[in-house]
């Protein structure tokens, strides 16, 4: 779990520990992580 401290609240994100990822699941966590899509392309 890596978690983020912001001003007003603290964003959790879970990250698998494996060699490959699904589609699904990366998407899931970029999307947790409230950052840009295009920070990760």
């Amino acid at each position: 779990m890596m978690q983020k401290r912001t001003a007003t609240s603290t964003i959790s994100v879970p990250v698998p520990d494996h060699k490959v990822i699904r589609r699904g699941t990366l998407w899931a966590i970029i999307r947790q992580s409230r950052l840009p899509r295009e920070a990760f392309e």
